[in-house]
């Protein structure tokens, strides 16, 4: 099964800067798409083929989730039933027999990092639903999850410390996910590959110079680990800040 996650900063601006001609070429079983930037029907996503599952922000243009998937699902569970996080459409989950696929588009900390409390609130209750899905049957997380776990995964660490993203409090919330039986599937299979990033800021070139960070993510049950086939980052493709980062895994 081939899955696909991609931050698109906004849909209806990267249907014109090559979307839909990306996830046609790659073929993919299910497509996540995190910041939509829009609600269900103020465009059209032309994809025959696939089933489309929506959760948007209350506030036009920003924020969102949204989920492309070529099989339909038992079940779409909208948010993660806490009424605190239920505005923002920042998770979308379905269920299916053998497994859940959950996008998340998690909370950015912000300037001065006057958001840190409330994302590490959704830290907290977020890991607990998933926890609880995880009890059920195995999960696949994915999306946006606006952390940079190690070193590594940022091409400058010592500078940006205390930046929302790579603060002490995001990452320790990340490893603690980790510990509640999870799996960042990309460093499973490549614990020590470097300059592997998913997003680029628009300023300084960055993304010419490949100055970046890995802050998209494929997180998975411990269980299906031995079945990742791949994690393959699609830094070649444009149309948005953040590129695609595809799953090969075997379900």
């Amino acid at each position: 099964m081939k899955i696909i996650t991609w931050n698109v900063n906004g849909i209806r601006a990267c249907l014109g800067k090559g979307f839909l001609e990306y996830v046609q070429s790659e073929n993919a079983d299910i497509i996540c798409i995190q910041e939509t930037k829009m609600q269900e029907g103020q465009a059209t996503v032309d994809l025959p083929g696939y089933l489309q599952y929506w959760n948007s922000a209350e506030k036009k243009g920003y924020s969102g989730t949204a989920v492309f998937t070529k099989t339909e699902p038992q079940e779409a569970l909208i948010n993660i039933g806490v009424q605190e996080h239920g505005t923002e459409g920042r998770s979308l989950a379905l269920e299916y027999p053998l497994f859940y696929i959950i996008t998340n588009y998690t909370p950015n900390s912000q300037d001065q990092l006057a958001r840190l409390d409330y994302r590490l609130k959704w830290e907290t209750d977020n890991r607990e639903f998933l926890r609880n899905l995880d009890q059920k049957k195995p999960l696949i997380l994915c999306g946006d999850l606006n952390v940079a776990p190690q070193e590594i995964d940022l091409k400058n660490p010592s500078s940006n410390r205390r930046n929302a993203g790579f603060t002490d409090e995001e990452r320790d919330a990340f490893s603690k996910l980790l510990s509640a039986g999870f799996v960042d599937a990309y460093r499973h299979l490549y614990p020590d590959k470097t300059e592997a990033y998913t997003w680029w800021s628009y300023r300084f070139r960055a993304r010419e110079r490949n100055a970046g960070w890995r802050i998209d993510h494929f997180v998975v049950s411990e269980r299906l680990a031995p079945q990742i086939r791949d994690v393959i980052i699609r830094d070649d493709i444009m149309g948005s800040d953040h590129c695609p980062v595809v799953l090969d895994i075997d379900l």
